[in-house]
């Protein structure tokens, strides 16, 4: 096979078919053409390309988490490095764990004037578990430090709470000479993840806290599908009456537990606030998206606060947490559960009478108001398939959707570890092409416009709809209390649209829909999703921004 005759990129490459790893996303260059012609030259690996570095960062984060397995992204010098940062930095926040390879040029040309050099050397220290820069030469000891280096970050990228690293090649020209022979033997240093064990007199303890206390509220947070985990807490409520706060990007699903949590929030604003206090709040998972919920448990905090975590963070975002506990939270539960006597539900009845009231309550608000984002997200999910992957875009999107039931049997997935719109498509387009479901993503027009470049790959399978909300702008910025009151507002707030993505949709060879008004959007849904549709499709879904601010206010009213 031919392979770069550069010693390090030989070295790296043998490393990574060792550990596994075999998805690479490429974006193309000049000073990462050894790795270029190594990878590509090897039919192990499985390369993917893709010209923006944004979008290609984006993609290879929906790879990763579709395949739960680690995706190597490579570019070359300069900016190109910088535009792999969002990507790196929602990796991080969502535990993906991404490995970043960046081409750099020798550390003596940084900061002369020469072309493509910017100081490359942990550039995403704030977003990765470990990074590291190797050597320009290539002498015995110099391979035998990187191969110790490259080990170590392939390790940690995936103990304990997975996350991106970094490992910064500096290269000397020539960078296309290759050479035909087979990759070198390397060590490969295995990293044991040991997991914590909560021992016999600690599992008392904690029995015994969840058994003298009378109101517990669990916060499941944003997670991959766990039906271990599900069964494990059905079983920790069935027996202890708490009460199993979640969204839909929890990816939970039984009917003991509570979703609307927005909803509710506001219905209790006016009532007993303390019948809704917790004694207990248990936690795990990632982050939610109500930031009601936070202002709740931050006014009336509980009287213990434990957050599960095998990394042992310390997430006090409701400044109560008195525990951190390193452990599984489906075998913990299981294991409390044995060990705790059955307790009355009066308080977990509590939540879901006001659950179902406040379900009710919007039902028959969306019946009656006029066509607007929030009686569009409804007639979307009553028409996505079951079974699908469904994924948010940020903003409005995602409080729309939660606002409203699951789609039964469906996995949702958002871009929540730093809530940006930049790579919702990109994210969504990689996931779908490593997937045999039907694949959706619902997102804004500014979100549409600003990740357009996620078209811009041949990995799109006939799997991907697209459903762009076209409200005519920031629509969020209309729903939360500020921006409207400001001058700025409708141009840097708002930012006003009239763009459509028909042309964009035409461009990049999806077949196009649009709705503007019930009728329209549940006979363009009827085709979109129907089994003779059989290319990606793209559906623009056209709404009233002030329509939809005056109906999502009252809908809050509604529950009040």
């Amino acid at each position: 096979m031919m392979i770069s005759d550069k010693k390090h990129i030989q070295q790296l490459a043998s490393l990574l078919l060792k550990k596994g790893i075999t998805d690479i996303v490429i974006s193309p260059g000049s000073r990462n053409a050894p790795m270029i012609n190594t990878f590509t030259g090897i039919p192990e690996f499985n390369c993917r390309n893709i010209v923006d570095e944004r979008s290609a960062a984006y993609f290879a984060l929906g790879l990763a988490l579709a395949k739960q397995k680690p995706v190597v992204i490579v570019c070359t010098s300069g900016t190109a490095t910088l535009n792999y940062t969002p990507a790196v930095a929602e990796a991080f926040y969502q535990n993906i764990p991404l490995i970043v390879i960046t081409a750099d040029r020798p550390d003596y040309w940084i900061d002369q004037a020469e072309s493509q050099c910017i100081r490359q050397e942990n550039i995403y220290q704030n977003f990765t578990k470990k990074g590291v820069s190797l050597s320009l030469a290539e002498t015995e000891k110099e391979l035998w430090f990187a191969a110790r280096q490259i080990n170590e970050c392939l390790n940690l990228a995936v103990s304990g709470n997975p996350a991106p690293v970094h490992i910064n090649i500096p290269l000397e020209e020539p960078l296309h000479k290759l050479v035909q022979e087979d990759l070198p033997e390397v060590k490969v240093i295995e990293l044991t993840d040991i997991q914590y064990k909560v021992t016999e007199s600690e599992l008392v303890r904690l029995a015994e806290t969840v058994s003298q206390s009378q109101k517990i509220v669990i916060l499941a947070g944003q997670q991959n599908p766990n039906p271990a985990l599900e069964n494990s807490l059905a079983k920790f409520v069935g027996k202890t009456g708490a009460v199993v706060l979640h969204e839909h990007l929890s990816n939970l699903s039984d009917s003991q537990f509570c979703a609307s949590i927005d909803l509710m929030m506001a219905g209790i604003l006016d009532e007993n606030r303390e019948s809704y206090k917790p004694d207990l709040l248990i936690s795990f998972g990632g982050q939610f998206v109500s930031k009601s919920l936070k202002q709740f448990l931050r006014k009336n905090k509980p009287a213990e606060h434990w957050h599960l975590s095998l990394g042992g963070e310390h997430f006090d975002t409701y400044q109560s947490l008195t525990k951190v506990i390193k452990a599984d939270a489906a075998d913990l539960f299981d294991k409390v559960s044995e060990r705790v006597q059955p307790s009355h539900k009066t308080y977990l009845q509590n939540w879901k009478n006001k659950e179902t009231q406040v379900n009710l309550l919007r039902d028959k608000f969306v019946e009656s108001v006029e066509f607007s984002d929030l009686k569009a997200f409804e007639t979307i999910g009553q028409h996505i398939p079951e079974n699908s992957v469904i994924h948010l875009g940020n903003s409005s999107p995602v409080r729309y959707a939660l606002i409203h039931n699951r789609v039964e049997n469906a996995a949702y997935f958002s871009n929540r570890g730093t809530a940006g719109i930049d790579g919702c498509l990109s994210t969504a387009v990689g996931f779908a092409s490593e997937s045999d479901k039907l694949n959706t993503i619902i997102l804004g027009d500014l979100s549409f416009f600003y990740d357009s470049n996620a078209l811009w790959n041949k990995y799109i399978g006939s799997n991907l709809r697209i459903i762009v909300i076209h409200n005519g702008g920031g629509n969020i910025f209309s729903m939360i209390k500020g921006p409207t009151d400001s001058p700025a507002f409708t141009e840097h707030f708002f930012a006003e649209n009239t763009h459509k993505a028909e042309v964009l949709a035409k461009a990049f060879g999806l077949d196009y829909f649009k709705a503007e008004n019930e009728v329209e959007l549940a006979s363009a849904l009827d085709e979109f999703y129907s089994p003779e549709q059989q290319k990606v499709a793209l559906l623009e879904v056209f709404t009233d921004a002030e329509v939809n601010t005056v109906v999502f206010r009252e809908l809050f009213k509604q529950m009040k």
